[in-house]
């Protein structure tokens, strides 16, 4: 049988800052208490912060003729992939049909196909005879100049799909080449079986039939409701009339919270208090941790973070795996008056080492007294929030910030009851039978993403050294 020490048992046990521990603050010269964990959260400081009432933002927007520009997801057992049934809807013909049971017999007729770097897997000027569902790798598209030089149009990768107009048009021909980069995992729905599922299936061949049949709607290059508008006429023509149509359906953004409640004894506070408070140091690296937590958030929550929130067509892929010069001039021209780009510091270094290879030295920028690394003038902030992958790979974001510019914004509720600093509040708890005192720490925020251009991210970052 083993018995505890009653020391053991406290030690376990221990809900608040212990005496021998508080004592370390109360003699000799010293520091206030350090925390590794602190980092410069310079995407927070970056942002502007938008007041919020009533605890929630609506982003009103135009309305959006397009659909189904999601990610497709897949089943991986060991070397077999298969597409999950519902995720097929992310396709644009199959985005309102909800038969699960037919979905899922289309599902089935995909095919797998395991690709060698260099395969062309459609060919320009070709008749479109398959779907494509990328499951894994990086595909490159490839077009033909005014001249018959070959450009380089965009990268498809890990949850992509193309040739799905297949589905409605059986007379259309690929705009593009599509060429593997690395060793890619596809899975493919041939013609010959989609011809075959739509014999079997009328219910199938009817909706794709009025989707082909249906009309297309007026819109702009972005998939806007258009605004007719017209100019350079003259005399009295009859102009059309118009109006700016409404999402019906606008997004809201609830505040989240990061909360904590901190213990402190009565002994130390009383005792142990000169010649630094002990509830002060205690709770200012709670609130430290809050504002790392809400850091993380901003970045990796599933719901407003940054980069699960970034617009499908806002993202691209790294060509060569390094970030380059051109992937991040790519990713500056997909938008107006990009305020920053945000890096993981690996990644930072990874851009640094593709500029000596070829010679570069960008000038960095000075932001509130420090120096920032930048490319074309735009600064590149650290944030080790970023995550990094188990193959070395990870994204950068670039982002247009503001209200007024209809970019990226923080949200916050300032003003709150027993606020100790803007959108966080501590209030007390009580004492309990042991004598702790206990209070309660609160963070409220959020981030929105006003138009889809104003975030853009280039996925697929490698930032491991690469041999030679």
């Amino acid at each position: 049988m083993t018995i505890e020490s009653p020391i053991q048992t406290e030690t376990n046990h221990r809900k608040s800052l212990s005496t021998a521990a508080a004592h370390q603050l109360a003699h000799t010269t010293k520091s206030e208490p350090q925390m590794q964990g602190i980092t410069s959260r310079w995407l927070t400081r970056a942002l502007p912060w938008s007041q919020v009432k009533g605890g929630i933002y609506r982003v009103n927007r135009r309305l959006t003729h397009t659909v189904g520009n999601g990610e497709v997801e897949f089943i991986i057992d060991g070397p077999h992939a298969r597409v999950i049934p519902l995720e097929l809807q992310e396709l644009p013909q199959l985005r309102t049909f909800d038969d699960e049971e037919i979905l899922a017999t289309v599902a089935r007729r995909f095919e797998q196909r395991d690709l060698d770097p260099g395969t062309v897997v459609a060919e320009f000027g070709n008749p479109m005879d398959q779907v494509m569902l990328i499951v894994h790798g990086k595909l490159s598209k490839i077009g033909t100049g005014e001249y018959g030089e070959t450009t380089k149009l965009g990268m498809l990768a890990g949850g992509d799909f193309f040739g799905d107009e297949t589905l409605t048009d059986g007379d259309v021909l690929w705009p593009v080449t599509v060429k593997t980069v690395t060793p890619t995992t596809m899975l493919v729905l041939p013609r010959e079986a989609l011809n075959r599922l739509l014999e079997d299936i009328p219910p199938l061949q009817r909706h794709l039939d009025a989707i082909a049949a249906a009309p297309p709607k007026p819109q702009n290059k972005h998939g806007e409701a258009e605004i007719r508008v017209s100019s350079g006429h003259s005399g009295e023509p009859l102009l059309e009339g118009t109006f700016v149509d409404y999402d019906a359906q606008p997004r809201e953004y609830e505040l989240s919270l990061a909360q904590s409640v901190l213990r402190v004894h009565t002994r130390v506070a009383d005792l142990f208090n000169d010649p630094m408070d002990q509830i002060e140091q205690q709770l200012r690296l709670t609130i430290e941790a809050l504002y790392e937590r809400r850091e993380y958030d901003l970045v990796n929550n599933e719901d407003f973070g940054l980069l699960n929130n970034c617009d499908l067509k806002q993202r691209i892929y790294a060509e060569s795996g390094a970030p380059t010069p051109d992937d991040m001039d790519e990713l500056l021209a997909m938008r107006r008056s990009t305020k920053l780009f945000l890096a993981h510091p690996k990644a930072i270094a990874a851009f640094g080492r593709e500029c000596n290879k070829r010679g570069l030295y960008p000038d960095p920028v000075e932001i509130d007294g420090h120096r920032v690394p930048a490319w074309r003038g735009v600064p590149i902030y650290p944030c080790s929030k970023i995550p990094v992958s188990d193959t070395q790979t990870t994204s950068i974001l670039a982002m247009r910030t503001g209200e007024k510019e209809q970019g990226v914004i923080g949200l916050r509720q300032t003003g709150i009851p027993d606020e100790y600093e803007p959108s966080l509040n501590v209030r007390f708890k009580g004492i309990d039978d042991q004598s702790i005192i206990s209070y309660l720490v609160s963070c409220y925020y959020s981030a929105a993403v006003l138009v889809p251009d104003a975030l853009g991210i280039l996925d697929n970052v490698l930032v491991a050294r690469q041999s030679d």
